[in-house]
């Protein structure tokens, strides 16, 4: 394996990923896929090997292993681990088709300051379907897995003894597994871890279409606001330059009486009234 290119792709998915995404890319990759290669995948190692039925009989104890053990544990692990990162893998597809297109815009259009995805990693348009549906998909891989899992192995684990009489077995054999317990203990680990993995999925798509919610509603009410204070301004009386009110053609000007006073010409005075 190419360390150099895993750790790019690592720090890609970390990077235009929120913080539960974050979260579930370590649970990933510590939890799951390091034990994987480092433990699991040594414990199934001599798993047909080990398989041990008492008798002698030349392919009874392969038809009762099939039967048994459908699919290995191992290549369950590895397929469902595979489908579950991939999705994670078209994010950073998607990122990297966003920055080549606006490389090309700008290259076509030269320096004019407009810009197809001004930031291209932010979760946006279709990026933000990419990402939702992304995380829809490795929820349902893992639930899915789980299921087969299930139904394969009841209640996920191993019995010590298996009894079997599928010809060509002349009789009902007993068959022994090697190291039920070990097996037991690292399938319950990986079915828990399996589960936190849909749990960060399903809050982070959660987080996604509450903040996406949020912002719709903001921006509706930041519009009706704008809306309504338009609508006062155009009920008010037109104002002009220098502060001149303008009125209609029907507008009639106040009247203000005015008392007479003793400086007035054509008032008298007591005096000059009398005869």
């Amino acid at each position: 394996m190419n360390w150099g290119v895993f750790e790019g792709l690592l720090s890609g998915v970390n990077k235009y990923s929120t913080a539960f995404g974050r979260i579930w890319l370590s649970v990933v990759f510590i939890f799951r896929l390091l034990v994987y290669v480092v433990a699991a995948e040594r414990v199934w190692s001599d798993d047909h090997k080990d398989f041990d039925c008492n008798t002698r009989q030349p392919g009874c104890t392969n038809v009762c292993y099939d039967h048994f053990f459908p699919v290995s544990h191992i290549r369950l692990w590895a397929l469902q681990l595979i489908l579950v990162t991939c999705p994670s893998l078209l994010v950073i597809m998607h990122v990297a088709y966003r920055e080549a297109k606006e490389q090309r815009h700008r290259a076509a259009g030269g320096d004019d300051g407009r810009c197809i995805y001004p930031n291209p990693g932010k979760k946006r348009g279709g990026l933000w379907w990419t990402y939702l549906l992304s995380l829809i998909f490795k929820a349902g891989v893992d639930v899915v897995f789980l299921y087969i899992f299930y139904r394969f192995y009841r209640n996920y684990t191993l019995p010590r003894l298996v009894k079997c009489e599928l010809p060509p077995c002349p009789n009902m054999v007993d068959c022994f597994i090697s190291r039920p317990t070990e097996k037991n203990i690292f399938t319950l680990f990986m079915v828990v871890t399996a589960c936190v993995c849909v749990m960060l999925s399903l809050v982070e798509a959660a987080y996604l279409i509450g903040k996406r919610c949020r912002e719709c509603l903001l921006a509706g009410s930041g519009d009706s606001h704008q809306h309504g204070q338009d609508c006062a301004l155009s009920h008010t009386e037109p104002v002009g330059m220098a502060g001149q009110v303008f009125h209609g053609a029907d507008y009639k000007p106040p009247t203000v009486s005015i008392p007479p006073t003793a400086s007035s010409p054509g008032t008298l005075s007591e005096e000059e009234a009398l005869p």
